[in-house]
Order: structure tokens, then sequence, then C-alpha cells
């Protein structure tokens, strides 16, 4: 952990505070940090502040170097962070602002099953879950790929398990970006990265990846609740997962390619770990196109997940899938730089925006929000800890002006992996949460006791800064019943 940020944090406004980008030398904008008064404390360690700082000396950035109020450290970039650049300027493209888990993202999946109906058969769901869905370091799943084929899975993102039966057309309908990040190469994603991914998709990972079967506990907008097909003591399935060791690797040899790029093209960095590339450069294109490819995977192995847990419900409570209505709300990325249109004082341009640890909201009456939700706004799914809860909100207009359509990606971690093992002291975090109404296995101990909730901020209050700064909508509050990790 760095050391507390001294740096000046001024008021905004009750939202956001400003680094002022007289602060560090090579700032080209300011820094923007959204959070209210009870979250000044957190970002004041770590020092995750700097980072945004740092962030904001990168050539081409536009509008503000941003962070979310689930800020904390990252490698290069903190988690929280928001850059767009734009390429006409020089703009660069840097692997830290997306982050190793290329397409880190969450996916919801509703039923029509309810509280009471559920309640009974909890432990036994869990453990299903747990023996089927593979999870943990390293671990390999029962869907393989030859290297040809993992390349044609890139190619074509979650339209190629679909095919193969692994869900239906509709998934993809409400899949960010149709589950498609197109002008990915997979022919630029190296063969020891194709090695890795080739039998991991359809696999949870480790740390804070999870999947998780939750109840709907309040509806705060019964209209738009209705139109995303919420109600209150429905049973939905969350997950979170990304691009697995293939993603790791792509990240790994960008940012190998782009050691001391610097100095070839004239980039002063305040930190070695902001690597970068102007975007429109041979190796800042490479890098684009893997990157592409790799979060096309990470839709892959998002639907690949929901599949498994779908059968898992079918198995348990001896229905179809569909019959037991287990469709897809929504799934968005948050660790993907993306090249999108904003206006930036007053012009229009077309952006590279980085998106570390944070997610699309995009407004009502975007092209991208599919037709359905169109008139509302764009799902937004926020993860919190497994022991409190985790929220769907809803785009709103001030993420256009204020922060390139994004809004943050989940609670925010409050203490380091070694300082959360400290603090559980041997506790059987398992038992703890069991006593909250939790059912919870992992692969071990020790990935719980780096999980619990006290390692992270309270989601709600994250995402009553968001709220209130008009960048998402709260829409519907779940709280977990069961829950499995790596």
């Amino acid at each position: 952990m760095k050391e507390r940020f001294n740096g000046p944090l001024e008021r905004v406004d009750s939202c956001c505070v400003r680094i002022p980008k007289s602060y560090k030398a090579g700032m080209r904008v300011d820094g923007m940090i959204f959070a209210n008064e009870r979250l000044m404390e957190a970002i004041r360690e770590g020092n995750a502040a700097d980072q945004v700082a740092n962030v904001a000396t990168l050539p081409g950035i536009q509008g503000a170097s941003l962070a979310m109020p689930d800020i904390h450290w990252g490698y290069g970039f903190c988690i929280g962070g928001v850059c767009a650049t734009d390429p006409l300027e020089g703009g660069v493209i840097s692997p830290g602002g997306v982050g190793y888990d290329i397409n880190c993202g969450v996916r919801l999946v509703k039923t029509n099953l309810f509280w009471n109906e559920i309640k009974p058969h909890v432990r036994e769901l869990v453990k299903a879950l747990f023996y089927s869905v593979p999870s943990g370091v390293g671990r390999t799943g029962k869907y393989k790929f030859d290297a040809k084929e993992t390349r044609r899975l890139m190619g074509q993102g979650p339209q190629f398990v679909v095919n193969r039966d692994c869900g239906v057309p509709k998934d993809l309908e409400y899949t960010e970006a149709n589950g498609f990040i197109a002008d990915g190469d997979p022919d630029q994603v190296t063969d020891h990265a194709v090695k890795r991914g080739s039998d991991q998709c359809g696999t949870l990972g480790s740390g804070n990846h999870f999947m998780e079967v939750q109840v709907v506990d309040a509806v705060v907008d019964a209209e738009v609740a209705k139109v995303f097909g919420l109600e209150l003591n429905q049973v939905c399935v969350m997950i979170h997962s990304g691009s697995r060791g293939l993603g790791y690797q792509v990240c790994d040899d960008a940012l190998s390619l782009f050691r001391n790029l610097d100095k070839k093209y004239g980039i002063d960095l305040p930190d070695r770990q902001l690597a970068c590339a102007p975007a429109e450069s041979p190796e800042g294109k490479k890098y684009i196109a893997a990157m592409r490819a790799a979060a096309n995977y990470g839709f892959c192995n998002r639907q690949l997940l929901m599949q498994q847990a779908r059968e898992v419900f079918a198995h348990v409570f001896g229905r179809t899938w569909q019959d037991l209505e287990m469709h897809q709300l929504y799934d968005v990325a948050h660790n993907i730089a993306k090249l999108e249109e904003h206006t930036v004082d007053g012009k229009k341009k077309k952006v590279w925006v980085h998106r570390k640890g944070a997610t699309r909201a995009f407004p009502a009456g975007h092209p991208e929000v599919p037709e359905q939700f169109r008139h509302v706004g764009q799902p937004v799914i926020i993860p919190g800890d497994m022991g409190r809860a985790s929220w769907v909100l809803v785009g709103a207009p001030g993420s256009m002006e204020k922060t390139f359509g994004t809004t943050c990606h989940g609670a925010g971690r409050a203490m380091s992996r070694t300082a959360a093992v400290k603090a559980a002291g041997g506790k059987r975090i398992d038992k703890e949460l069991e006593s909250r109404g939790v059912i919870a296995m992992a692969s071990s101990r020790l990935g719980l006791a780096e999980e619990q909730p006290n390692a992270y901020k309270n989601v709600d209050h994250v995402v009553e800064v968001v709220h209130d700064a008009d960048l998402s909508r709260k829409v519907a509050r779940m709280r977990p019943i069961g829950v499995i990790k790596g």
C-alpha cells in the first residue's frame, strides 16, 4: 500500500472533489474524483488519488482525469479510473487504463423464482453451483478449445458458443456491444496467451470473481424496475469474471512491447506503470487489436458461466431454464478501452475511453442501449460485497456530461488482501456469513478471508454518490443469499 495522499482535494460540489492541474508538473488537465464527505478519508488513504494526478499527464487526455467513488490503488491507473484520449491530438492508449483482466465485467440473470420458493433449497443450490462451475486459481473447465477454435472464439465473441447451443441469440442482444467488439484481431494475440485461454473459458477464476444468488430486497424506481423485469423478492444470479489467463497475458505482452516507448515517442511519464503508446502508432494499434479480441473472450467466458448456472438451476428445481425464465438482464464490461463519440468543450470527438474498474452508463436515447431499454437507459450492474448488497442502476444524463458515459463498478476495496487476511485472524468467514443468511463456498478459507465484507466499502455509500451526481440512478437493491468464489 502506498503512502497517504496529502495533495489538494478541492470540493467542487457535494459529490465531487478536484485535484488542480497545478498540483503536479506535467498535468494537462485537472483530476476529478466523485466522492462525498463520508468517503473522503478512505480516498486519502493509499494514495490512489496521486494516480489520478499521474493519469492527467497523458498525451491527448480530454476533459479531466476521472475517478469513481470506489477508487483504490491499481496498476498505473487507480481502480475506478476513467480517462479519454483523442487520437487526433496524439492521444495514447495505456494497458494500465484497462487492467490485466481485460473485460472483467458483470452479468445479471433474472428468474421467475421468489424467495419463499427458493429458501429451503439455498444450501443445495450453492453446493451444486460450487461443484459444477469451475472456480479458483488456474482452474480449467469442461469447455475445451484448441488454438484455432480459441482464435475463432475471440474473433466472433459469444456468437461462437451460442452457435454451439450454449445460450440463445437473445443473450447477445442484452450484452454490451452485443457481445462483440469489432476489429479485434486474434492474430495479434500471442500463442502463449491463446494456450492459457484454451481451457479456461467458462471458469470463474479467483480473487473477487464470483457467482452469487441474490434476492431483490428493495425497489427504488418502480417504473424502470418494471422495464428491466425486476420485482421485490425475485431471485437473480450475478456473475463476475473476465478474460482469465488469456487477458492477463495480453496485458503482460503489451506492457513488454510498450517498455521504453515513452522515449521513442517523447512521452514524459511520472510512473513507469503508465506505459503507453499513441493510439495511432503501430504498437498502439497492435495492443488495441489484441485487447479487443481478449474482450470478446471475456464475453464468451460469462456466456458459458451463465449457461452452466442455468443447467444447475434446471437440475435443482426440476424444470428447464426456459421454464424458470432465466433470461439475461444485461452484461457490462468494467475493464476496457473503447473508441466512442463524446462531446468535449462543445465539439463532438471520437475518443479512447479507458474504463479501469468503471462501468459504462449510457442514458435514455443512446443508440447503443438495447431497444427495449432505450426509453429509460442502459442497465448498470454494481456488485457489492458478499455480506451486504449489490445494485442495479440505470444510466443517467449526467454521465455523458461529466464522465464520458461512465459510473462506478462496485464497492471498492477498503483494505488490501493481505490486510484483510490479517484482520480475519483465522475466523471462519463462511460461518459469519451464514449467520447473516448467506451460504458461501470457496476453494479456500484464505479466499474468503481476502474477500470478507469488511474488506470493502459499503456499496450503498458508493452508489449514493453516483446517484446524487446523476451518473446513474438507483433502480433495485439485491441482497446475497448464496455465493461461490475461487
